[in-house]
C-alpha cells in the first residue's frame, strides 16, 4: 500500500539518450532531499533557493562527496506546483547513466520511486485538477494527431468539467425541490408539482445526451478510426492502402489473391488518426488459407467504423467477382463508401449500373486512382465528413471517453426512472432515491464519487514520472 504522504521521485523525461534528463521530486521532503544531493556553485543552500528560479551546480554523492553530473536545479513551493506539494527538479545531462544515478541518490536521500501517474494522482487528490483533467493529461501525452491534442487540451482546461458542474448543480436543485414534500409534508410550502419536476428532469437528460453524443468522436480522436478496405481480388485494395499511407506498406502484384491476411497501417488523415486495414480479396475459394483470409476480411468489415468498398472502374460489373457484391450487406450503409478505383484507365463501370446492381444511393461513390493519386483528396474529405459531419473542421468542445459514457448512461437511466415515477405518482422518497443515484453517477465523471479501485486503474495507465 503506497503512502500518499511519502516524498516521491521519478525520471520525468523519456528513456534513452537526450540533451536533458529531468528528475522530479514531490512531497514535504523534496527540498531537503535536493539539498543533500545538489550543490549550488554559488554556495546557496537549497532551502533558501527562490522558487521557480534555476540554479547552476552539480549533483553529488553525499556519502563520498564525489560529483555525479553538472546540472541545473529548481524548487517550487506548495501550493503553486503541479501536485500542490513542494517540488524539486534536477536537470542533468540526458544520458541513461546520469539520470539513473541521480534518481538513485534521491531515493537514498529519503524519497521513494513514484508509481505510474502518481504525480498527477496527487494533483487530483489535492484538488488542483478533477478526474477529467487528469485523464486529459494522459490524452495529451498519447495524442497521435493535432486534432487529438487540441481536444485533450480543451478537456484539460475544464471544458467537460464545466458541463458536469452545471449538470450536478441542476440535479442538486431538483433533488432539493423533490425533498421539500418529504421534509415539510404538512407545511404550507410552495413546492413544484410532479409535472414541473418531470420537465426539469427532461432538460437535464437533454444535457446528458448531448455529452453522450460526443463519445464516438472522442474514441476516434483518442484511439483512431478503424477503416477497412474490402472488395474482390485485384480491384486495387493494396494499392489504395499504399496511396493513403504514402508508403509501400502492402505488396501489389497482378496476381489475384496476393493479400492473404489483413495488413494494417496507421496514418494521419486530415488530423484524424486512422488505422487502415487492407483485407484479402473476397471471392469463392476452396483454398483453406484463402478462406481464412476471407473470414478475417469479413471480421474487419464488421468491426470497422468506416468500410471502403472498392471496385475496378476499368472492368464491367459482370467481369468482377459477384460474390463480393453481397458483402456490402455486412456493413451499415451510413458508414460505407463506394470507391471506384483505376479511373486512370478507360472506364467500363457506369454509375447507373452501380446504383441498380449494388443498391447504393445515387452519388455515394468516390472515383479515385490509387496509381496517380487522383480523387484521394475527395475520398479523405468524405471520410472526415463521416466522422465529424459535413463542413465541420473544428475540434469538439467535449469528447467523452468510455468511463464517462458508462457513468452518464447510469445517470440517464436513473433520470428516466425519475420521469416515469413523476408520471406514475411515485412517492417523493423514491423519486429522491433516483435523483441521488443520478447525482452519484455524474459525480463519478469528475471524481467526486469514484471508487478507489477505479482511480488506481486510471492512474496506473500513466507513465512513471507523470
Amino acid at each position: 500500500m503506497l503512502n500518499e504522504k511519502d516524498t516521491i521521485a521519478a525520471i520525468s523525461t523519456p528513456p534513452g539518450f537526450g540533451g536533458i534528463g529531468i528528475i522530479r521530486i514531490s512531497g514535504t521532503g523534496a527540498v531537503g532531499i535536493l539539498g543533500k544531493i545538489f550543490l549550488s556553485n554559488a554556495g546557496e543552500v537549497a532551502n533558501n533557493f527562490q522558487p521557480h528560479r534555476l540554479y547552476y551546480g552539480k549533483v553529488v554523492n553525499p556519502e563520498t562527496g564525489g560529483q555525479v553530473d553538472e546540472a541545473l536545479a529548481v524548487i517550487m513551493r506548495a501550493p503553486k506546483t503541479y501536485t500542490r506539494e513542494d517540488v524539486a527538479e534536477i536537470n542533468c545531462h540526458g544520458g541513461p547513466a546520469a539520470v539513473r544515478k541521480t534518481l538513485e541518490l534521491a531515493v537514498r536521500a529519503g524519497a521513494r520511486i513514484a508509481a505510474p501517474g502518481e504525480f498527477t494522482k496527487r494533483a487530483f487528490l489535492n484538488g488542483r485538477i478533477d478526474l477529467t483533467q487528469a485523464e486529459a493529461v494522459m490524452d495529451i501525452i498519447s495524442a497521435q494527431t493535432e486534432l487529438g491534442r487540441q481536444a485533450a487540451v480543451k478537456q484539460l482546461s475544464g471544458g467537460l468539467r464545466d458541463k458536469i458542474v452545471d449538470i450536478r448543480a441542476a440535479l442538486t436543485e431538483l433533488l432539493a425541490l423533490t425533498e421539500l414534500s418529504i421534509d415539510f409534508p404538512e407545511e404550507e410550502v410552495d413546492y413544484i408539482p410532479a409535472e414541473g419536476l418531470r420537465d426539469r428532469g427532461v432538460r437535464i437528460r437533454e444535457s446528458i445526451k448531448q455529452l453522450l453524443s460526443t463519445f464516438d468522436e472522442g474514441r476516434i480522436l483518442r484511439e483512431g478510426l478503424r477503416l477497412a478496405i474490402v472488395g474482390a481480388p485485384n480491384v486495387g485494395k493494396s494499392s489504395l492502402l499504399n496511396a493513403l499511407s504514402g508508403s509501400e506498406r502492402a505488396i501489389v502484384t497482378e496476381v489475384p489473391g496476393t493479400t492473404r491476411d489483413t495488413v494494417e497501417e496507421t496514418i494521419n488523415m486530415g488530423g484524424v488518426p486512422v488505422r487502415v486495414i487492407d483485407t484479402a480479396g473476397i471471392r469463392k475459394s476452396d483454398c483453406p488459407v484463402e478462406k481464412e483470409g476471407i473470414r478475417r476480411s469479413k471480421t474487419a468489415m464488421e468491426e470497422a467504423d468506416i468500410v471502403l468498398h472498392v471496385y475496378d472502374g476499368s472492368r464491367k460489373i459482370e467481369e468482377q467477382d459477384p460474390f463480393s457484391f453481397g458483402e456490402k450487406k455486412g456493413s451499415k450503409e451510413n458508414r460505407a463508401i463506394f470507391v471506384i478505383n483505376k479511373i486512370d484507365l478507360p472506364q467500363e463501370l457506369e454509375s447507373k449500373v452501380i446504383w441498380s446492381s449494388l443498391s447504393f444511393k445515387k452519388g455515394c461513390e468516390v472515383r479515385v486512382s490509387a496509381r496517380t493519386g487522383e480523387g484521394l483528396d475527395v475520398l479523405t474529405s468524405r471520410i472526415r465528413e463521416m466522422v465529424f459531419g459535413p463542413g465541420r473542421e473544428r475540434v469538439p468542445e467535449t469528447a467523452i471517453n468510455l468511463r464517462h459514457k458508462t457513468a452518464l448512461e447510469e445517470a440517464d437511466a436513473a433520470l428516466a426512472r425519475f420521469q416515469d415515477g413523476c408520471g406514475g405518482n411515485l412517492s417523493s422518497e423514491f423519486l429522491a432515491l433516483e435523483l441521488r443515484e443520478a447525482l452519484d453517477a455524474v459525480g463519478e465523471v469528475v471524481g467526486r464519487t469514484t471508487p478507489e479501485d477505479v482511480l488506481n486503474l486510471i492512474f496506473s495507465r500513466f507513465c512513471i514520472g507523470k
